[in-house]
């Protein structure tokens, strides 16, 4: 198996990884995919990466249609509005992957065209998306882990993926257990992402105030009670006060600085509802959630008086 016909929904932080490593390979048949005003700015812009504009093949989904390999790297509130889309692109053959970083995206799109083209995955990138440019380190990305829902050995397709990662010097890893790796991922976007967001603080308050450390501590217990309920053993969150600068801003906090709506519902907002449907509660996530939901519309002027 090999992956040659390549598709991608989502030309933002995570999907420019792949428009990096891809756009300018003549041996494989990549496109982004996109219609109408969006289509149209990214023909006329490209996409600038690392202060180079790379300008990949821009297709509808009609016209992607059949691809071998579909990667889905958009926002999760727009998720479910490319359905369509991704509906139209798959036949019988694609393999799908999101790269959304939550824990319901695959089930999701899966809802749609059948869970049969899943590969599931977790993403690590630092990377930054300011005045219509993204920049992240090519070296100290740690890139993409893959693996299969309840399958714990290396399968073709995964096998696929990893050969056609490599051959573009982009970082990738087989897991054995991926649910466990999204898990691991998605509470540390919860405890990290959320609590910075609402103080307005760098990740270094984590490790310097002892009151931003239990917020993240408490929000952790309850991500590890909802990971417990639905069959998942989520025990310790580690110690990463080396992983990051002091003044790094996460992805929430960068959406509420340049006006953006947020990821919240994919992270607190998914959260929440897993521990209503199990009885638990979960007091501080559903703090964060409102919190966040606030002060997005405070960005969108609903408070301006």
């Amino acid at each position: 198996m090999e992956f040659k016909k390549i598709a991608l929904i989502g030309a933002g932080a995570v999907g420019a990884y792949f428009i990096y490593g891809f756009a300018e390979r003549e041996d494989l048949s990549f496109c982004v995919v996109a219609e109408g005003e969006r289509a149209e700015r990214l023909k006329k812009d490209g996409v600038i990466i690392n202060e180079k504009t790379y300008r990949p093949v821009i297709k509808t989904a009609e016209e992607a249609k059949g691809a071998d390999l579909l990667l889905v790297c958009t926002k999760y509130q727009g998720l479910r509005g490319t359905l369509d889309m991704i509906e139209t692109i798959v036949d019988d053959h694609t393999t799908v992957i999101s790269l959304l970083n939550g824990i319901d995206s695959e089930e999701i799109i899966a809802g749609r065209i059948g869970a049969e083209h899943l590969v599931y995955s977790v993403m690590r990138i630092s990377s930054e998306r300011r005045d219509g440019k993204i920049r992240f380190v090519p070296e100290t990305t740690i890139g993409v882990s893959v693996g299969e829902k309840g399958i714990y050995e290396q399968t073709e397709r995964v096998t696929a993926f990893l050969d056609l990662m490599k051959s573009a010097n982009l970082k990738c890893f087989f897991e054995k257990d991926i649910l466990l790796n999204q898990w691991g991922k998605y509470s540390m976007n919860i405890i990290y992402n959320l609590p910075q967001a609402i103080l307005g603080v760098g990740f270094g308050a984590y490790y310097d105030s002892e009151h931003v450390a239990k917020i993240r501590d408490t929000m952790f217990e309850e991500v590890c009670k909802v990971a417990q309920a639905e069959g998942i053993n989520l025990t310790t969150q580690g110690d990463w006060r080396s992983a990051c600068v002091k003044k790094a801003r996460f992805s929430t906090l960068q959406d509420l600085d340049a006006g953006r709506h947020t990821e919240v519902e994919m992270f607190a907002g998914t959260l929440v509802k897993l521990a209503k449907k199990h009885g638990l509660e979960a007091p501080f996530c559903e703090f964060a959630y409102h919190a966040i939901k606030a002060l997005e519309e405070k960005g969108d002027g609903k408070f301006a008086y």
